[in-house]
């Protein structure tokens, strides 16, 4: 995963999943911070936790941040 691209995370599903991106690659749909973490660090960054999913840059939030998962 480059890290100049951002992660996108889209706005919750009706199950309350979010779909999570790089460029335009899909990661997978996210049922909270820690499944995002694990995609990351699928994608190779090694380090990555929630705190570092919750806080980063990185990651552009559609329709809520972090704390939002219907």
């Amino acid at each position: 995963m480059a890290s100049a691209q951002p992660v996108v995370v889209y706005p919750p599903a009706v199950d309350g999943g979010r779909r999570v991106r790089v460029a335009d690659q899909f990661l997978g749909m996210a049922y909270g911070l820690l499944d995002i973490a694990e995609f990351l660090r699928r994608a190779g960054l090694e380090d990555a936790d929630t705190e570092y999913v919750a806080t980063s840059g990185l990651i552009e939030w559609r329709g809520g941040g972090p704390d939002v998962w219907h």
